[in-house]
């Protein structure tokens, strides 16, 4: 089932995300529609807060980006990331690298909005699978990127906090509307 995915201004989008005990249907449900509403959006990454569940649940799908690759790594051994695709990350913590690199991000929460941020080029990552299983791997490239900005997402910080002050001077307008628009249909709904 493809979810509404919410846009800044929506408050599920700086809650943070609860901790997930254990791998539900409700989960494994959730999980599936983020997937289907992630692709019908035709982005890389969602996390439940887009979908206005705050948990510490994200879903990524980077493997086809042939103009922003990525790397897998599984116990020191790089990885075909194609056979991971789509993932599921519960309570996701990372590690990241120190070397830092600029690269061009969007936010399905902030439609046709994108931004030059700063992030780590590598990280490490610990999660738990959908299958309830514990799940460790480094990556770099458009996977480390997205996976940062989700994680950012499931701690309630936006990539509008990432950006220097002169991109978000630049943009300050339609982050505003962005977010105007999305007050005022909640002041219609309530």
């Amino acid at each position: 089932m493809i979810l509404e995915i919410v846009k800044y201004g929506h408050p599920a989008l700086r809650t943070p995300g609860a901790q997930i005990a254990s791998i539900t249907p409700e989960i494994r449900r959730l999980a599936n529609d983020m997937i289907e509403t992630m692709r019908h959006a035709e982005g890389v990454g969602l996390a439940a807060q887009q979908v206005a569940k705050p948990l510490q649940l994200c879903v990524l799908e980077v493997h086809d980006s042939e103009e922003r690759p990525s790397k897998l790594w599984i116990d020191g051994k790089e990885c075909d990331l194609a056979k991971y695709a789509p993932m599921v990350l519960c309570n996701p913590e990372l590690h990241l690298g120190r070397e830092k690199v600029l690269g061009t991000e969007g936010c399905l929460s902030f439609p046709e909005l994108n931004a030059d941020i700063r992030r780590p080029a590598h990280c490490r990552v610990k999660a738990l699978g959908i299958d309830g299983q514990p799940i460790e791997f480094e990556c770099e490239g458009l996977l480390a990127r997205a996976i940062q900005h989700e994680v950012d997402h499931l701690k309630g910080i936006l990539f509008i906090d990432r950006m220097d002050s002169a991109t978000k001077h630049s943009l300050k307008r339609d982050i505003q509307a962005i977010q105007q628009e999305t007050l005022q249909t909640l002041k219609i709904t309530a």
